[in-house]
């Protein structure tokens, strides 16, 4: 899963080298999935209203919905 979050955050912006991701246990029993990356290219990974960010996040939960996990994506 954090293979996926990682490829998608890193075709999204310019310098996918600066992409990093680190998985958190939350204490309700999600995962969640921080991205973060330049400051300068957060905006290409949140999108215009947030869609790149909420579509990521609709993208994660159903794969983890199929392997019966909970997660989410955070861009921080």
């Amino acid at each position: 899963m954090k293979r996926l979050v990682e490829f998608i955050a890193r075709s999204l912006v310019d310098n996918p080298d600066a992409v990093r991701v680190d998985d958190v246990a939350s204490a309700d029993g999600y995962t969640v999935y921080e991205v973060s990356c330049d400051p300068e290219e957060k905006g290409k990974l949140i999108g215009r209203s947030g869609r790149t960010a909420n579509a990521m996040r609709t993208l994660v939960r159903s794969v983890g919905a199929r392997q019966g996990k909970r997660v989410t994506v955070e861009i921080v």
